[in-house]
């Protein structure tokens, strides 16, 4: 029987949008009175009450973070310093905030669902240093009331000694490092049998690495996150997909636009936290997925995403200019005939070729020249296509040039 985390994740429909009407325009009031006041200047919090109304505001992309960081250190207006636990720091430099209240960052739920419960001791293998993803771990194995045995990184040898002595049975970390300490412990001829369960982040699970866990006997479970929104998504034993958290709203959009795809379709994973310490509204993650269709087989009801399907930035040097999809959104809102544009680029040997595919039932490849030059910088062939016909893969420019 399904041990659910608790009984927001099997709520019906009705349910989830009654309560988000009433938390979405909360948690947008909120995000006005931090550095999104002006991105969000005119916007009525009291009437965007679903999802769909998300589609009208602004897109809050990492950049601005970083931005507003260098002008109003450390957190750029968007949280309060002073309220938070910890402040950590990732790759950019950028900045976050923590807290260590009752599973803050939410990956309790991920954990429930490998498995993991107050009887495991987990290897806690994500670093503790200056990133948040070590105590994001900590903090939802705390929340099932599990021990933990905080490793953080590297020491193959000293890991599978500390899992030996102490008997560990789960573990939390990136999907090949497990890999690494079985081996580790295999060469020094120790017993790592107890390891049962492993939740993993932070970089591809491929699929001949699960099966290498599952015939040692351990599970091996996935979930998705960032240091900014905290947990996202994740699975659960009917592998069927990623399960959207119940603390955040995702939407997938046109890379370069706030503009959501249509069902099914590839696009960039958009983040809305319901957070109320740290309320980010449209956060775009860069990730690439795409929704699925229906509830899990696993009886939870939220959306759920396929997972990881490459990265939303596609800006690519062309003639040694970059080109990227924000352009193409451009493009588009400056001409609604067109609904969807795609750029290929090539090269004939000699120099580099672009070639501006449009889904349009305008027919002449003419009237668009000025408009693609005005806004692309670079001359380019234009291919009127049917609507429908460019591929749904949440490509918007596709390099076709052999690089290596």
């Amino acid at each position: 029987m399904t041990q659910y985390f608790d009984a927001l994740e099997t709520r019906t429909a009705d349910q989830r949008a009654n309560d988000l009407a009433i938390a979405l325009p909360a948690q947008i009031a909120r995000a006005q009175n931090t550095a999104q006041s002006g991105a969000l200047s005119g916007v009525d919090a009291a009437k965007i009450t679903t999802v769909d109304d998300l589609a009208d505001l602004p897109v809050l992309r990492k950049s601005a973070l970083l931005d507003a960081q260098k002008h109003n250190a450390p957190l750029g207006g968007y949280a309060d310093a002073l309220a938070a636990r910890h402040i950590f720091q990732s790759p950019g430099p950028i900045y976050e905030i923590g807290h260590t209240s009752h599973d803050w960052w939410r990956f309790g739920r991920a954990m429930n669902a490998a498995g993991l419960n107050a009887n495991d001791i987990v290897q806690n293998t994500f670093s503790y240093h200056f990133t948040p993803a070590g105590m994001m771990f900590e903090n939802g194995a705390s929340a099932i009331g599990a021990t933990i045995f905080p490793a953080g990184t590297g020491q193959t040898e000293q890991q599978a000694r500390v899992a030996t002595d102490i008997g560990v049975t789960a573990y939390a970390g990136t999907p090949d490092f497990l890999k690494m300490i079985l081996e580790k412990g295999d060469a020094l001829g120790l017993d790592l049998s107890k390891i049962t369960k492993s939740l993993v982040s932070g970089g591809p699970l491929f699929p001949q690495l699960r099966q290498y866990y599952i015939d040692r006997g351990i599970s091996c479970l996935q979930c998705y996150g960032t240091a900014d929104l905290g947990h996202v998504a994740y699975e659960t034993d009917a592998m069927d997909g990623m399960i959207v958290d119940e603390g955040v709203i995702v939407e997938i959009v046109t890379p370069g636009t706030g503009n959501p795809v249509a069902a099914g379709e590839i696009g960039e994973v958009v983040v809305t936290t319901l957070n109320p310490d740290y309320p980010l509204i449209r956060f775009a993650t860069g990730d690439m997925s795409s929704t699925l269709s229906g509830v899990s087989a696993c009886g939870r009801t939220n959306m759920r995403i396929a997972g990881w399907q490459g990265r939303a930035d596609q800006a690519t040097k062309v003639k040694g200019m970059f080109v990227r999809p924000e352009q193409v959104a451009t493009l588009i809102e400056r001409h609604p005939e067109i609904h969807k544009a795609r750029i290929e680029v090539t090269h004939d040997g000699s120099t580099d070729n672009m070639t501006v595919r449009l889904e349009t039932d305008h027919g002449d490849e003419k009237h668009f020249e000025n408009a693609v030059r005005d806004v692309l910088k670079l001359r380019a062939d234009i291919e009127i296509v049917a609507k429908d016909a460019l591929p749904k893969d949440g490509l918007v420019i596709q390099d076709k040039r052999d690089l290596t």
